[in-house]
């Protein structure tokens, strides 16, 4: 059974439970199973030696994810080919394609969590009430070391995109 959250963060000002750990600088970063698309799926191994900022929203087809992703995809332009930069969220590997076509979205890799949770669930982010992945944001070094963590408290919120990129830099 998941660790549950409490009183860590809202949804409008109404309080969410999330399920897993709250992962902290240091840490090492937990191993996860994901879908790049409906039949093939990546782990953290898959990324190995890149440093990885992975970007948590809760649906691509949502006002603060979008633009969490597109801010993210400009990024990822200027931060080189050591740099990986993920977007995890559970909605459907289709719809995740269908987003990013429409969008123009070229240099953020999309990965979905829909089948197990797997990333939620070892990060703390999965949303008990909505079984949705909670706003939050992971620099990972090449060695799977967590470097940077941003739980939002609020669901509806925009993360610090300058801090995390500072700490993406700090890295390479």
């Amino acid at each position: 059974m998941a660790q549950e959250r409490t009183g860590v963060a809202t949804f409008k000002g109404n309080p969410i439970t999330l399920l897993g750990p709250e992962l902290k600088v240091g840490d090492k970063a937990p191993n996860f199973t994901v879908n790049k698309n409906l039949l093939t799926e990546v782990t953290l191994a898959d990324y190995a030696g890149k440093v990885k900022l992975i970007s948590v929203v809760p649906s691509l087809d949502t006002g603060v994810c979008d633009a969490q992703t597109r801010r993210f995809n400009e990024e990822a332009a200027k931060l080189g080919d050591n740099v990986t930069v993920l977007t995890i969220s559970v909605d459907l590997p289709f719809a995740q394609a269908r987003w990013c076509g429409a969008a123009g979205i070229d240099k953020v890799e999309t990965l979905s969590d829909y089948k197990a949770k797997s990333f939620g669930l070892a990060y703390g982010v999965v949303i008990k009430e909505f079984q949705l992945l909670m706003r939050s944001i992971f620099v990972l070094d090449a060695n799977d070391t967590i470097q940077y963590v941003e739980y939002l408290p609020e669901m509806t919120e925009h993360p610090n995109y300058e801090a995390a990129v500072q700490a993406v830099k700090k890295l390479v």
